[in-house]
């Protein structure tokens, strides 16, 4: 099914009945992400909801740069739950959609039951000297046209080197191949990572919705220390977890043990 959200058509797919869990995906992703974890919750009862989130997969590139700001993503995400008649849903993101989920608990607390985020911090986690070494990528992937240009130069292979566990990378390059498409994963961060000026944090209410934080070892972008303090920014129910051996995308390297937390988190 399709679903119109301030000007973008997002691809969505529902499986199985029962409560309503959002699955978000991250980049260079795709709902495909979940495939491991869609039969899973669907078998046991689930009504399993996965977007692919604006810019990626078979949803809508908007042009502007703005368009991919992570408040018009939880519009995207209130609108889609409106759609399908969901009140409230358990919500679980990985990468850029554990920052829509985050997001989302923070602003329309009324429509998220549960929280489960992977691998991504509270916006307002006290940033460490590890992680402003490991998120230096960030800064290269504003330069506009070059960032574009050596990420597909010589088949890719930046991009093949810098996602050296990922086990997609196939799937992502004939995904981000399509035109236009690597320029609007991009805007992800240019919409919202972009350099500014320096001054206070944004007030934001604490997370009110039981929340599960997840991290693993392998994990080459984020540090593990600014999950777990995100503890701090939650007020209800907090339980962090963490998976040995398994790189940023968990949702593929530790299938099992995430199924196994999701199943007994949710329940």
């Amino acid at each position: 099914m399709c679903v119109t959200s301030n000007g973008a058509e997002l691809h969505v797919e529902v499986h199985g009945d029962g409560d309503p869990v959002l699955l978000l995906h991250g980049w260079p992703d795709s709902a495909r992400l979940w495939r491991h974890q869609v039969p899973a919750l669907a078998g046991r009862g689930y009504r399993v909801i996965t977007p692919d989130l604006r810019g990626f997969g078979r949803s809508e590139q908007p042009a502007e740069v703005r368009s991919y700001g992570l408040r018009n993503v939880v519009g995207d995400v209130t609108a889609l739950l409106d759609r399908l008649g969901v009140q409230a849903a358990h919500v679980v993101g990985h990468d850029w959609g554990a920052a829509v989920a985050w997001l989302t608990a923070i602003l329309r607390q009324d429509r998220v039951r549960t929280l489960t985020v992977i691998s991504v911090p509270h916006p307002l986690a006290p940033p460490t000297i590890r992680q402003q070494e490991m998120a230096w990528y960030q800064l290269f992937f504003q330069f506009y046209g070059v960032a574009e240009a050596t990420i597909q130069h010589d088949d890719w292979a930046w991009l093949r080197t810098f996602s050296r566990d990922y086990t997609d990378i196939g799937q992502a390059i004939e995904d981000l191949s399509r035109p236009g498409a690597l320029t609007a994963s991009l805007n992800w961060y240019r919409a919202n990572l972009a350099p500014r000026m320096p001054g206070p944090p944004p007030a934001l209410p604490p997370v009110a919705a039981p929340t599960l934080g997840i991290w693993s070892t392998g994990d080459h972008y984020l540090d593990g220390e600014r999950m777990r303090s995100s503890a701090g920014f939650v007020q209800g129910p907090w339980r962090y977890e963490e998976i040995p051996g398994a790189s940023h995308w968990v949702p593929l390297d530790a299938p099992e043990r995430l199924n196994e937390l999701l199943l007994g988190w949710l329940s």
